[in-house]
C-alpha cells in the first residue's frame, strides 16, 4: 500500500488542503496529476472551488491541475491520459 504524504503546496479557498480536506483519500485524488508527472515539489497550487459534493469538488481539483501542467508541458498529456 502507497503511503500518502501530506502535500503542503497546495491552497484551496485560502486553506491548507488537509484543513480544506481532511480525508487523506480526497488529498490522493486531488495531487494524482502532481505526483504521476513527478512535478509535486516543482509547483504552488492555489485553488478556488466552490458547490458540489467533497469527492466531486477533489475531482474537479484534479482534472483542474492535469489541464494546467498539459498547458505549461503538452508533453505530459500522455502520462495524463493514462
Amino acid at each position: 500500500m502507497a503511503r500518502f504524504e501530506p502535500v503542503d503546496r497546495i491552497h484551496i479557498n485560502g486553506r491548507d488542503v488537509e484543513n480544506f480536506f481532511p480525508n487523506p483519500t480526497h488529498r490522493m485524488i486531488l495531487s494524482e496529476p502532481l505526483k504521476l508527472t513527478q512535478l509535486d515539489e516543482a509547483y504552488d497550487v492555489d485553488v478556488t472551488i466552490h458547490g458540489g459534493g467533497v469527492t466531486g469538488q477533489a475531482g474537479a481539483v484534479r482534472l483542474g491541475i492535469a489541464r494546467a501542467l498539459i498547458e505549461l508541458d503538452p508533453e505530459l498529456r500522455p502520462v495524463l491520459k493514462r
